[in-house]
């Protein structure tokens, strides 16, 4: 074939969706830490979802007017710097198309090349051995490639071969890759789409796979079945273990751990290297946790047979938005301060800080443009600041700015972290100008330490520590400092590294799996050791036992 038509360029979309969709849970698995925030198959597979559902009603058959809608909605759908990214590249793709009602090989080439540079220009500090690098290195080939009469398939097919290449050199030029033994999972999620686009090329088609993975198990929210008993969360999902946890794993050992949550009806059934786990909780992230020690997620559900929840998307399990309970429509005012943080406790504490709305998000839970968006919408004011409190949510935040640049005045304070953002929080004073508002809260958080605890999902060397499944880490900034069995060492130890003469005040956040008594242990360990001052917040939020703020 000489040309590619807009009904067969949506099919190739549909079938790009399905694929990565399909093997989303493959991408999250790629972490290049052993941290727990393998989220960036689910935030591409959401992302690329909610273009492919933009363009799926379309009787067009231009191929201009259907990538334009496409790029339109992956704009609005993007969740996390890997979708951001997703969704500026087929942006650049859709300029190049603008104005054709078909393309060739010459011109698919030249619009996979824009795509690589709109990227790219998106990003402020471009790293090599990422997604970018594999749509560069891939769209400069077949550029090369590509000449006037060629078959669409031999490009693409040459296209996706490069991208492969690309992809399989990342760890060369992202050493954090190599020493864990990981490709860019940013990279993989891309090369997956195209891998679709492929088989939409052929005639074939992929069929979409029901699969609530780490979205709809982070959030925790889901639609009720009816006949389901009242308690908590249904939580559904099969581990696969560790090789070297297979003879290890005792059945009777995790229902123990779940019994503890606490949690009902367990059922735990082990089939070599599969395990299958059923149980009532209150709190699912604590089941997670549990189970994310001997090995990676296969399949995730999570349903609240309490309250009903909305179904946000039809096709991709729930998602992570803007907090439900919020009114639509506000009193206009001057200026308002949007916080994105995951936990009850958190939200809480942002909104005795001036903070107008909490949009619901964080590691492994990221929000997308449009549920920010929609939350910059129902402040209603003329001034808008957004405290994102994590790096990938960042790029999101920014794009949202962007959207809305004709509409309010959106200023996104790049706090990467929870303490960045209540410190940042304490400082906005609403009687003053905003301009001082923004230079405050800007000073705020470049006094603000981090440290947080949590625990590797797998045996890996970072920096010459080694660090085993199951461990607890103490993070200092984006560094593993420390690893350990013991949860409360480790946060002793990362204390230690963190607090100097200079400190004044320690802000020590306990999640959900941390009870009362350890976070006072903890506390007055920092006052007896230090002369500093301690405060002290149960945020309930999940993935990190202790997040740590010392100013």
């Amino acid at each position: 074939m000489k040309v590619v038509t807009g009904k067969l360029f949506k099919e190739m979309v549909l079938c790009g969706a399905n694929t990565l969709h399909n093997d989303h849970p493959e991408i999250d698995a790629l972490n290049v830490f052993p941290v727990p925030d393998g989220d960036t198959g689910t935030n591409m597979s959401l992302t690329f979802s909610a273009g492919a559902k933009e363009i799926e009603g379309m009787d067009s058959n231009n191929i201009g007017e259907i990538s334009k809608k496409l790029s339109k909605g992956l704009l609005m759908g993007a969740r996390g710097n890997s979708g951001v990214i997703l969704s500026q590249i087929f942006r650049g793709v859709s300029m190049a198309l603008q104005g054709h009602e078909e393309a060739d090989a010459v011109l698919w080439a030249r619009a996979l090349e824009s795509g690589a540079k709109v990227a790219y220009k998106a990003v402020m500090r471009p790293v090599e051995g990422t997604i970018l690098t594999v749509i560069r290195e891939s769209s400069e080939a077949v550029v090369k490639y590509a000449k006037p009469g060629m078959e669409i398939e031999d490009v693409f097919s040459y296209f996706v071969k490069e991208a492969e290449a690309s992809l399989e050199r990342t760890p060369e030029l992202l050493p954090v890759l190599k020493e864990v033994g990981v490709v860019d999972s940013g990279g993989a999620g891309l090369l997956l789409v195209f891998t679709g686009f492929l088989a939409g090329l052929a005639g074939e088609t992929v069929d979409y796979v029901e699969i609530k993975s780490s979205d709809s198990a982070m959030n925790a929210v889901a639609d009720i079945e009816g006949g389901e008993e009242g308690y908590g969360y249904c939580t559904e999902f099969i581990v696969r273990l560790e090789p070297s946890l297979v003879d290890k794993f005792k059945e009777e050992q995790l229902k123990k751990e779940l019994a503890r949550i606490p949690g009902e009806s367990i059922v735990v059934v082990q089939d070599e290297d599969i395990v299958k786990v059923h149980v009532h909780t209150l709190k699912p992230g604590n089941a997670l946790n549990i189970a994310q020690r001997f090995g990676e997620f296969v399949k995730l559900k999570i349903e609240n047979m309490q309250e009903q929840a909305d179904t946000i998307q039809s096709n991709a399990g729930t998602i992570v938005g803007v907090d439900d309970n919020a009114k639509p429509k506000r009193e206009a005012k001057e200026t308002a301060v949007i916080s994105v943080c995951a936990g009850d406790g958190l939200k809480d504490a942002f909104l005795e800080l001036h903070c107008d709305y909490v949009v619901s998000g964080g590691q492994t839970m990221n929000p997308s443009a449009e549920d920010m968006v929609q939350a910059v919408r129902d402040v209603n004011a003329k001034n808008v600041i957004i405290l994102p409190n994590n790096s990938n949510i960042v790029m999101t935040a920014q794009q949202t700015a962007t959207i809305l640049e004709d509409e309010v005045n959106v200023i996104v304070i790049p706090t990467k972290t929870i303490p960045q953002g209540l410190s940042a929080c304490i400082m906005f004073n609403p009687d003053v100008d905003f301009d001082m508002n923004l230079a405050e809260m800007n000073d705020a958080i470049s006094m603000v330490k981090t440290g947080q605890v949590t625990y590797a999902i797998k045996d890996t060397t970072f920096e010459g520590l080694d660090i085993k499944a199951g461990d607890y880490m103490g993070l200092k900034e984006k560094d593993i400092v420390v690893s350990l069995p013991d949860k409360m060492e480790v946060t002793r130890q990362l204390l230690d590294m963190m607090i100097d003469g200079e400190s004044e005040i320690v802000t020590l956040v306990y999640g959900e799996d941390v009870n009362e008594e350890e976070a006072n242990e903890i506390a007055s360990y920092i006052e007896d050791k230090y002369d500093v001052e301690v405060e002290l917040n149960n945020g309930m939020q999940p993935v990190y036992s202790f997040i740590i703020g010392v100013e």
